[in-house]
């Protein structure tokens, strides 16, 4: 049974940091690229950041690079996501996926909040 599920999540306030990990089974894990998305109240889900099966090529979205890094632990079957100097707009739910390197298969894990207020 795959499955991905994400922890780390809950209240921070502006400028604080937050880990977010996401544990998966049930699936080869280094043969996944693996990503992060999140999705505000009321607007569609964005990608966040991404990260290559061997964690050799990394990606973000404008407004995250220099603050979110995105990591994995192909021996813990895990993927992290560093959120540090984190801001009011950053609240959201994030999600985990993971997406096959060689074919069009993918999986969400549940989400875990993330919300960002004084």
């Amino acid at each position: 049974q795959v499955q991905l599920v994400e922890s780390g999540g809950g209240l921070v306030q502006p400028g604080g940091s937050l880990r977010l990990s996401c544990a998966a089974s049930g699936f080869t894990f280094s043969l996944y690229g693996m990503s992060w998305y999140r999705q505000a109240p009321g607007k569609e889900r964005e990608l966040v950041a991404s990260i290559s099966t061997g964690g050799g090529r990394l990606n973000y979205a404008d407004s995250m690079k220099g603050r979110f890094t995105i990591s994995r632990d192909n021996t813990k079957n895990t993927v992290y996501l560093q959120m540090n100097n984190l801001k009011p707009e950053d609240t959201a739910v994030y999600y985990c996926n993971a997406e096959f390197a060689y074919g069009n298969r993918h999986y969400w894990g549940q989400g875990t909040q993330v919300t960002v207020s004084s």
